[in-house]
């Protein structure tokens, strides 16, 4: 059986769907990920276009809410929350034995400029994210 984790952020416009994405890419085999906000949003359309440069297509993403999980009784092993500390907090407990993590990652849709230089900076977030679950994947189950 596959350890559940879930990522959560504000929207589950893009940090968390980028750790869902990255996770059941980098240890599918060892987990299954899903991810939620606390107040779901649209889909960051540049967080769209980075992951597509990885192979990754987020274009038919739905956003998901943290109250429909809990509603459904999911169960999850690791909440792992990538915002920022404040908005971690709002997070609530699942049921269960769930191990709450915080990984906190600059929020893509403060980012400003023109296209372009949003972009970048929505790429140096997703390399970010993909790093850490790199880590995380050789750390836990040895596998990068």
């Amino acid at each position: 059986m596959k350890t559940k984790v879930l990522f959560v952020c504000i929207h589950n416009s893009a940090r968390s769907q980028m750790g869902e994405a990255f996770m059941n890419r980098y240890c599918g085999d060892e987990y299954e990920a899903q991810s939620a906000g606390l107040e779901p949003g649209t889909l960051n359309p540049l967080v769209v276009e980075a992951m597509a440069e990885e192979g990754i297509d987020l274009a038919q993403a739905r956003t998901k809410s943290v109250a429909e999980m809990l509603e459904r009784g999911e169960r999850f092993d690791f909440a792992i929350t990538v915002c920022d500390e404040a908005n971690a907090e709002r997070c609530p407990i699942f049921p269960g034995n769930c191990s709450r993590l915080h990984w906190s990652f600059p929020d893509p849709s403060q980012f400003q400029g023109v296209h372009d230089q949003k972009l970048a900076a929505v790429r140096e977030v997703r390399d970010a994210i993909a790093q850490r679950i790199c880590d995380w994947c050789e750390e836990r189950c040895g596998v990068a």
